[in-house]
């Protein structure tokens, strides 16, 4: 029990969970933003796998981690440019189109690092870390938490400026209007298919981005399925959030800590099972669904296509 309380274990696991949170909080803030405009990315681990891979293949080839970054931008951006072509202009199923851009970014990025990448397996260097004085300082918490790449941090505040958008904003109105009243957007003279495009666009964006830090600062490469179901882990994130994005950072942080138990245990000579580990985010889902589900909020028009002058 005194190993559990360690400073080492601590540190191990507040670390892990930090990192292992920060894909899920882009992912999750921008999944918000789009359900909150009426479109459900169920999609979403697919702009993450894409936006890792690319990612990985600017970084190692560029040495640049934050042209990674912005080609995790991109190509996530890219994946949900699809979404928001058959699903928000042509009002084709969100559910059905979200799963088969998963399928396909699966099976491509697979693909292509077989094809590249199969027998060299190269990994990136070490990523930047923008520590903060003094903070760093403080046991088992500043070196956990004020010793990180760039990236956190902005992430973190990007959740409290996207929350004051939706909630202050005439652009978080147009969103949150589109996703609960469209037909009342659209009396308003304000275009539902382009606000719930640039919402879409948003979601993939960001979760590409995300998986841009999973691959250059988390794992320091790319393997297939690297993301192991995050998209689906963001998505419970996002609605349990009840719209409010500041909420985003505590379940990003809840599933980032079940992630890293495993590597802070053996730390302390605990061994336990991969396949124990990988079962655990899972299993926090399913807890926190029991515990929470109740009070999730989902607005009305979610996943349903708006037709012009149809009630």
């Amino acid at each position: 029990m005194s190993d559990l309380l360690s400073q080492d274990f601590l540190t191990a696991l507040i670390a892990g969970g930090l990192v292992a949170a920060v894909p899920l909080l882009y992912a999750s803030l921008g999944e918000l933003v789009a359900e909150q405009a009426g479109v459900l990315n169920v999609g979403l681990g697919g702009y993450m796998l894409l936006g890792a891979f690319l990612a990985f293949v600017i970084t190692y080839n560029t040495g640049s981690e934050w042209l990674g970054m912005l080609a995790g931008i991109v190509a996530g951006a890219a994946g949900a440019l699809v979404m928001a072509v058959l699903c928000v202009r042509m009002n084709l199923d969100q559910i059905v189109i979200g799963i088969a851009i998963l399928l396909v970014a699966e099976g491509a990025t697979s693909l292509l690092h077989g094809a590249a990448y199969a027998e060299s397996r190269p990994s990136l260097g070490s990523p930047s870390e923008l520590a903060i004085p003094g903070l760093k300082e403080i046991p088992i918490l500043g070196e956990s938490l004020f010793s990180q790449n760039a990236i956190v941090y902005i992430g973190i505040a990007l959740a409290f400026v996207v929350g004051w958008v939706l909630k202050r904003t005439s652009a978080g109105l147009s969103i949150r209007a589109a996703g609960e009243r469209p037909e009342a957007l659209d009396a308003a003279g304000v275009s539902v298919t382009a606000t719930r495009t640039w919402a879409t666009l948003c979601a993939g964006g960001l979760a590409g981005l995300g998986g841009a830090y999973l691959v250059i600062v988390g794992a320091g490469s790319f393997t297939p399925f690297i993301t192991q179901g995050s998209g689906f882990i963001a998505i419970v994130i996002a609605m349990l959030s009840r719209g409010r994005a500041p909420w985003t950072i505590v379940g990003a942080v809840l599933f980032g800590l079940s992630l890293s138990v495993a590597t802070a245990l053996q730390l302390i000579g605990v061994n336990i099972q991969t396949d124990y580990v990988q079962m655990l985010p899972f299993v926090v889902v399913i807890v926190v669904l029991v515990l929470f589900a109740r009070r999730s909020y989902l607005p009305s028009a979610l996943a349903l296509p708006y037709v012009r002058g149809e009630k």
